[in-house]
């Protein structure tokens, strides 16, 4: 007997399968997305006015982030972006946080420069605006309210933080071994913003949490003063990796060597941040 129940659509099953993933494990995917940057944005339907969540890739932006409204090169933009003509206050899930943001139409010079940009990075949104008559929308997200973090306790707070830069410095460190002769300004972006995120995450902790967990547990003060150090150290590490982004005579070869050890001391430092600091945050989370 054959079902006549109605089947979702192929594209809808498909990028459910990718939100429950994405949700499931903290923002990591398989497939097609895996070891790539992806969001799930949920828009407000331009004509019902429902929530609709969509995986979507991104480009780092400094304080913004970049969606790009290819549908693969399809003829018509996606649903999502006529949603944020409609709506443009949207939730954004990076797989740590999830806030609201607000979507800027980006038009006119500043369009053209960041498309560029992003297809010097990857010829594959050259191709998509190859095959379509269309221009492909560039969208800006700027964060406009911050919302609770995808793990409830600091512990598993501090572990998601922790690992959503293992995976971006991960896919920084990819992306130098993959590029070309010439440093993209697109890559040299991705890795400025991958600095300042741990520049800022240095700084909360050195204001906030060390002087917090310091007072209530004054015998970790060594420990904590090796981190305050180590802080100081990647401080200095990321104002080289700045200078030498800003050489014009700088290939992704030069940088690779730089990259990857600035990559394994970062590693090395978060997994002791970890070690020192999270039996304590459940212990005092129980």
């Amino acid at each position: 007997m054959t079902s006549t129940e109605p089947q979702p659509h192929p594209i809808h099953a498909f990028n459910q399968s990718v939100i429950d993933e994405f949700r499931a494990n903290q923002g990591r995917v398989g497939g097609p997305f895996e070891g790539g940057r992806l969001l799930l944005i949920t828009t407000t339907g331009a004509r019902t006015g429902r929530p609709h969540t969509n995986p979507v890739g991104y480009l780092p932006d400094g304080d913004r982030l970049l969606i790009i409204a290819s549908a693969g090169g399809a003829p018509h933009h996606p649903a999502w972006y006529h949603n944020l003509v409609a709506h443009p206050v949207l939730t954004v899930e990076d797989g740590t946080f999830t806030y609201e943001a607000r979507a800027e139409i980006l038009t006119g010079e500043e369009r053209d420069h960041l498309f560029a940009r992003a297809a010097e990075a990857d010829p594959g949104w050259a191709e998509y605006q190859r095959k379509t008559t269309r221009t492909i929308p560039v969208v800006a997200l700027t964060q406009i309210a911050s919302g609770p973090p995808a793990a409830g306790d600091p512990a598993a707070m501090l572990l998601a933080v922790h690992d959503a830069f293992r995976r971006e410095l991960g896919i920084v460190r990819a992306e130098f071994a993959a590029s070309g002769p010439t440093l993209a300004a697109q890559l040299k972006v991705n890795c400025l913003t991958a600095c300042d995120g741990l520049h800022f995450h240095h700084t909360m902790e050195d204001r906030g949490l060390f002087p917090a967990m310091a007072a209530q547990h004054p015998d970790l003060s060594p420990a904590l003063d090796r981190l305050r150090e180590e802080h100081e150290t990647v401080a200095t590490l990321l104002t080289a990796l700045r200078t030498t982004l800003d050489r014009t005579d700088t290939t992704p070869a030069d940088l690779l060597p730089d990259i990857d050890r600035l990559i394994t001391d970062l590693e090395t430092h978060l997994t002791y941040e970890e070690e020192t600091l999270i039996p304590l945050l459940r212990a005092a989370a129980a």
